[in-house]
């Protein structure tokens, strides 16, 4: 079966660091699900107004694809460091690279063929393959079991700023979920320097930050085009 987009996801966060780990964890950053032809129409949209949630189906694309099958992988939620099943995850490191995520429905552009989005975890570029309605009555399990996600035990970190970067802050849409990202801590699990600097690219900003002591400190939020 070959399968072709059908449209594209527009986010400000660029690249895979700092991408929300999953759908939902940062509320407050808005994205575009941009239909391409000849689904940008609007008999394609018709009836969605009526749901509060859709699903997504994508691609992790900007991963490379694994010339040997990979059985296991390190969840962050386990700390970087135990193995699980490929299939007892939702690492991006997948056998097809497809990702599935429910995001909530801002507004609707039957026009343009544009769906807003909040809460989604997938970076600027990436490629939908299908969208279908969220619907509570089959898609909620409130009694599900969650594996190890149900014993891991996960903190936000606090988020603070320091004062040289105040003047160049984003708008405060923009600061919130920026702050909602960066709370969920974007590092790789296994990484815990204090005196080490990650970067993101966030609305075309290179977001500097460093982390000590479950406190993020933002140290530079300078207009670049990438992370160095």
């Amino acid at each position: 079966m070959n399968i072709e987009p059908v449209a594209v996801f527009h986010s400000p966060v660029s690249g895979k660091f700092g991408v929300p780990r999953q759908s939902g964890l940062a509320e407050s950053l808005k994205g575009e699900v941009e239909l391409l032809p000849p689904y940008n129409r609007e008999e394609a949209l018709r009836g969605l107004e009526g749901f509060d949630y859709i699903w997504l189906i994508w691609e992790f694309s900007l991963n490379e694809k694994s010339e040997e099958p990979q059985l296991t992988v390190r969840p962050p939620r386990l700390g970087g460091n135990t193995r699980v099943g490929v299939f007892a995850s939702r690492s991006p490191f997948r056998p097809n690279r497809l990702g599935l995520s429910s995001v909530k429905i801002e507004r609707i552009d039957t026009g343009r063929g544009v769906i807003s989005v909040l809460g989604a975890d997938l970076a600027d570029g990436t490629p939908i393959y299908d969208i279908k309605p969220y619907v509570p009555y089959a898609d909620s399990h409130s009694d599900a079991r969650g594996g190890f996600t149900d014993t891991s035990a996960w903190k936000p970190l606090k988020v603070v700023f320091a004062e040289e970067v105040s003047g160049s802050l984003p708008a405060q849409a923009e600061l919130d979920a920026l702050c909602e990202i960066l709370s969920q801590d974007p590092r790789p699990q296994y990484q815990d320097d204090p005196q080490r600097e990650y970067g993101m690219l966030f609305t075309g900003h290179n977001v500097r930050f460093k982390v000590a002591e479950g406190v993020l400190t933002v140290i530079s939020i300078d207009p670049s085009n990438q992370c160095k």
